[in-house]
């Protein structure tokens, strides 16, 4: 045991700076009552609510009537018991005929109820965000869900029982007063069970996590169950759940007659068409009653969420498991089972990734905290109906009547209008649970006096945070109800840049004028901000024409508190002010290939005003269609759709194209990007010629970016070229980031493997031997971007954080406080002249020769002769 002890001491947890002065900011003691909470939030999420389930059970069986609970608790109510009683059956079955049950082996890992709970709320969570949704979720993906889950609760739990056990074995074995039959051995190893246990009982006391973690670990024999035992696990407990779940309407919706009773849930089998190959195949989906279904809607407030923001900083990454949370397993990377990938960072130098991980612990330790007023009022909103400030409508679109006719174009007219209003509606189900799940959070947090987002990085090397629902990367509605935890007074420059701000989240042109532009915007519009701030809702509500109405809403309270002060240097901020890249992949582009056409139309040369890479293909694409609409339609079918599209081009139309252009979009993907965009508008009625536009201009879209960009499109090609020599020879394409993050593309052909489960058989997915030698080759040039994005982002972040300001950032915005704003501007300028004053090319061509001696590689393309430095000097680089 001494060993163990020693071991432990190196696992102390290790605080950056950073951390340091946030420990001291708010008091040991304080930090330690957090710490506490929060591993109370990892650890006891499930048994928490199997517990409330089994007092609710107990008072109404005490006081002979049921609680007066929403509808999805009573539901919840209802299944737990008969779940709980089916699944305890199941797990005695399984200890009768051991061998008998392929998922007998895994199921006495947790007791039945908590099983019960965590089957529940799985599925009711799966159900809520698989298809859109709708109600419905293939086997396969809630198996593993369910499976996955079931072993990570499992985990301690099954250390603590395992201790527990010995010493009660050995207690039965020694009755006091009797002779002891016990071997000298077994007394040895069950006192040094026991005494560890007691240590690890006092360590999450003392909350003493690393230890408790590499004590658990070091004595935990078991190995991980894989993707197979979980889908076994799963698919036995859904089954259960089929099995015992019934839903009645609720008491206000029975009619006269006998309640009506059936399941809640059903397993169906589906024919999906695979678009690609225009075959079908065969899956089995776990649907619920349109009931239930409705019910998902009111259910997020009362689902377990388990990988919730944190109360206390983030554990500092020290290796692929180590990190983030406290006790839930937390990743550094999500590999989505790419074996290649999980052991390249694996074999890395922890020195190497040291660049990493430290980026990672400054995004993971800004605090963050609930904006009350503007949860105030998206919760009224919310309440009346929605259907307001981008919130989608509470209500579905009513169903068509069917006409008394049978006349078969209007019976057919009639179908179509039916299906397009229940598409319309099972779209509307789907945003109202995304929005219950992202208030859920807000609400759970709203009295919070901060919290922090653990980040982790996808195989590219972008950040994200690892809480999936509330946070910064989501919609205006998240953005809108998020604020920094600390505030800091606006000083010299800062009501300047909330000034500015404003007019980015108003948009609709004004985020286009220079910087004095948007500031005289601003200053027009005082009456109408000071009434914003004031009566939101009951005033003239100008904020609601914002392009992100909630984060103008926010902005507005705030510039009206600075603006109203005696003092408005002194005023106390906690809005992020943004910082956004335009069109920041072209802006990479220009950088790597010196491109001085394409650097200016990108901002990396200063100007009066900012260049706006959209409107300029607009015009460019404006002007080849109204030479084609001068032609005659009977040589040239174009000019028709020329002369249909002409008052429809503005940058709003070719903005997507544009902006995934440079990911390498396809012209189908364009084709519907534009038709989405005309679509909204509603000018072309007729879907034929809809159809028939949106294809003429995706291509008058795509020729006019090889126009303009011709020096990222070489880069593209030689980077595509590149990935086509290595893939051909059936290998995956590899590089190493700027910042030392080995990346290796996952793309690779998958095999079935048939797995018999006590619902189905199942066909789980497996990496083969070979790459997608085609999918290698498109998706190299953008995942290539999007590793110098992300070192760009990560090297900002650091170098904040050692300048003392608070730091966020999503991809290719920036963000900190409004006093701190100009100090990010600089900072993120010289970074990204730091990374491109490196030869990332003759770097990544290096890289390849030296891993691929074999191959022959093409030679570097042309660059131009751009000064890199004129960033530095660029107002509009990022603006």
């Amino acid at each position: 045991m001494e060993e163990i002890s020693i071991h432990n001491q190196k696992m102390e947890i290790q605080f950056r700076p950073q951390q340091k002065k946030t420990i001291a900011g708010m008091g040991i003691g304080k930090y330690n009552m957090l710490k506490k909470r929060q591993i109370k939030m990892e650890t006891e999420a499930w048994e928490e609510a199997a517990k409330e389930y089994q007092e609710l059970l107990m008072d109404m069986c005490e006081q002979k009537l049921a609680p007066n609970l929403p509808y999805v608790k009573s539901l919840f109510l209802g299944w737990f018991e008969p779940l709980k009683d089916a699944i305890a059956a199941d797990q005695e079955l399984c200890k009768q005929k051991s061998g008998k049950f392929s998922h007998g082996p895994y199921f006495d890992a947790l007791p039945a109820d908590i099983m019960a709970v965590i089957t529940m709320h799985k599925m009711m969570g799966l159900l809520m965000t698989c298809n859109g949704g709708n109600g419905s979720v293939r086997v396969v993906q809630a198996a593993c869900a369910v499976g996955e889950a079931i072993e990570h609760e499992a985990r301690i739990h099954r250390f603590l029982e395992k201790t527990k056990k010995k010493k009660k074995r050995t207690e039965e074995k020694e009755p006091k007063g009797e002779s002891d039959p016990v071997t000298a051995e077994e007394e040895k190893l069950a006192k040094e069970q026991e005494k560890l246990r007691r240590k690890v009982t006092e360590l999450m006391k003392k909350q003493k996590v690393h230890q408790v973690r590499g004590l658990v670990k070091e004595h935990d024999d078991s190995k991980p169950w894989g993707q197979e035992a979980h889908v076994k696990v799963g698919c036995r407990l859904i089954q259960l759940l089929i099995e015992t779940a019934y839903i009645q309407p609720p008491i206000d919706q029975l009619g006269d007659g006998l309640p009506d009773i059936r399941p809640a849930f059903m397993h169906t089998l589906k024919n999906i068409m695979k678009d690609a190959q225009k075959t079908s195949r065969r899956y089995g989906f776990i649907e619920c009653d349109p009931l239930v279904r409705k019910g998902l809607e009111k259910s997020a407030r009362h689902m377990v969420i388990p990988y919730m923001p944190m109360l206390v900083p983030p554990l500092n990454w020290t290796g692929y498991d180590q990190g983030a949370y406290l006790f839930l397993p937390s990743y550094f990377m999500r590999t989505h089972g790419a074996r290649q990938q999980r052991e390249a960072i694996k074999r890395t130098p922890r020195k190497q990734l040291e660049p990493v991980f430290e980026a990672l612990d400054t995004l993971g330790n800004a605090k963050w905290r609930i904006n009350k007023k503007v949860l105030t009022v998206v919760d009224r909103i919310w309440a009346n109906g929605g259907a307001l400030a981008g919130l989608i409508d509470c209500e579905d679109v009513p169903l068509p009547e069917e006409p008394d006719t049978e006349d078969d174009a209007e019976i057919r007219k009639w179908k179509w209008k039916v299906r397009s209003a229940k598409k319309e509606n099972s779209e509307r189900h789907s945003q109202r649970c995304d929005i219950e799940l992202k208030l859920s959070v807000a609400r759970k947090m709203k009295d919070e006096e901060g919290f922090y987002y653990p980040h982790n990085l996808d195989f590219r090397g972008r950040a994200y945070p690892m809480h999936p629902y509330l946070n910064h990367l989501g919609s205006d509605l998240c953005r809108g109800i998020l604020e920094f935890a600390e505030g800091r007074p606006l000083g010299k420059f800062g009501l300047r840049w909330l000034k500015i701000h404003l007019a980015n989240v108003c948009a609709g042109g004004v985020d286009k004028l220079s910087n004095e532009g948007r500031i005289a915007f601003t200053e027009n519009h005082l009456d109408d901000i000071f009434d914003s701030a004031d009566r939101p809702l009951e005033g003239r509500r100008w904020w609601l024409a914002a392009e992100d109405p909630f984060q103008c809403l926010a902005t507005c309270v705030n510039l009206s508190e600075a603006l109203r002060s005696s003092s408005p240097e002194t005023t106390i901020s906690h809005m992020p002010v943004h910082q956004d890249g335009s069109c920041n992949g072209l802006q990479h582009y220009a950088a790597l290939g010196r491109d001085k056409l394409g650097a200016a139309a990108v901002n990396l040369v200063g100007g009066e005003k900012p260049a706006d890479v959209y409107s300029g293909i607009a015009a460019r694409v404006l002007d080849i269609m109204r030479k084609d609409a001068e032609k005659d339609p009977a040589t040239n079918p174009n000019a028709l759709h020329a002369k249909l599209l002409i008052n429809q081009v503005d940058r709003k139309l070719v903005k997507q194209t544009v902006m995934t252009s440079v990911y390498g979009v396809t012209y189908i993907g364009a084709r519907d990007q534009i038709k989405r965009r005309l679509k909204e508008r509603g000018s072309i009625v007729d879907d034929s010629a809809l159809y028939a536009a949106s294809c003429y201009a995706a291509k008058t879209t795509l020729m006019a970016l090889e126009e303009m960009f011709e020096g990222a499109r070489s880069i593209m090609a030689w980077l595509g070229e590149c990935a086509k020599v290595i893939a051909s020879n059936n290998q995956p394409v590899r590089w190493t980031t700027p910042l030392g993050l080995p990346v290796v593309q996952p793309y690779r052909q998958l095999g079935r493997h048939l797995i018999k489960t006590s619902l189905q058989m199942l066909a789980l997915q497996r990496e083969t031997d070979k790459v997608m030698v085609k999918r290698q080759r498109t998706a190299f040039p953008p995942n290539f971007v999007h590793s110098l994005d992300g070192s760009h982002m990560m090297m900002t972040a650091v170098a904040c954080k050692q300048s003392g300001l608070n730091f966020a950032g999503v991809h290719d915005s920036y963000w900190t406080h409004a006093c701190d704003v100009d100090e990010m501007n600089r900072i993120l300028r010289e970074k990204f002249v730091e990374l491109y004053e490196a030869p990332i090319l003759e770097n990544l061509l290096e890289g390849f020769q030296k891993s691929f001696p074999k191959l022959k590689f093409p030679d570097l393309p042309e660059r131009g002769d751009f000064d890199l430095r004129g960033v530095l000097e660029s107002p509009y680089f990022f603006n």
